[in-house]
């Protein structure tokens, strides 16, 4: 956790109340968290890892959707390159996550900017961007609620390689699959700013779904952030003209 810090010059900052403001917001699905973990961790088992390697991805990784693809190519040898391809195609979102944040890391240093970039996810940039809305400048947010969730996770992948009783089929049987995605969903129509925002996500919908179909698996988030992103572009150029 990084230490306090006075607002830059620009008003970004990331502090210690920073932290806490985004550990408090993102307590609501962490049980939803806590639940995948526990079916990767015996997931991973199934799959033939050891409980230490299973501990050691989720903190290293951090990405609950990559390590469950992982898995289907986890065999011996290792595919090294396929499996580095798919991690790529279901992470690269990040990139579009990391560069929407440009303007609220601006003027703070660079390994504070980093470092908190490495507890990026879906839903703490979610809960991040619904509170910059709101006037929130301080990057402490996604840090406090990013290591909330990888202290939830890796414990609950210990949990599941070390014990068991929950299953995959488990997690879908009682709609917990659907809890993390209702978060981001109802977050993001939060989000919404107008008209102007129908075309992009129409676009990006679209995109993915038509990659579901045509593209190799897992490709569908970057196709469909891509295309959202140009139509945002293309968008605000006719605007401009």
């Amino acid at each position: 956790m990084p230490p306090a810090a006075e607002p830059s010059p620009r008003g970004a900052a990331l502090t210690w109340a920073g932290c806490r403001r985004g550990a408090m917001a993102i307590l609501a699905v962490l049980p939803p968290v806590f639940v995948f973990g526990v079916a990767f961790g015996i997931a991973a088992r199934g799959h033939g890892l050891e409980g230490w390697v299973a501990a050691l991805m989720s903190a290293v990784v951090f990405a609950g959707a990559s390590q469950f693809a992982v898995l289907d190519l986890w065999t011996k040898p290792i595919p090294w390159l396929p499996l580095l391809v798919a991690t790529f195609a279901i992470n690269a979102r990040h990139i579009l996550l990391g560069a929407s944040l440009r303007g609220l890391c601006r003027g703070l240093p660079a390994w504070k900017v980093y470092g908190s970039m490495a507890l990026l996810s879906d839903l703490n940039w979610a809960a991040l961007v619904a509170a910059e809305r709101r006037g929130e400048r301080d990057l402490g947010y996604l840090v406090g609620a990013g290591a909330l969730m990888w202290v939830t996770w890796v414990t609950a992948t210990v949990i599941g390689a070390v014990a068991g009783g929950l299953t995959l089929d488990d997690v879908k049987n009682y709609a917990l699959d659907l809890v993390l995605v209702t978060f981001f969903a109802t977050t993001l129509v939060g989000l919404r700013r107008g008209r102007v925002d129908d075309l992009p996500w129409l676009v990006a919908g679209l995109s993915a779904m038509a990659a579901v179909w045509f593209l190799p698996p897992n490709w569908h988030v970057l196709a469909g952030g891509l295309a959202g992103g140009i139509a945002g572009l293309v968008r605000d150029e006719m605007r401009r003209s």
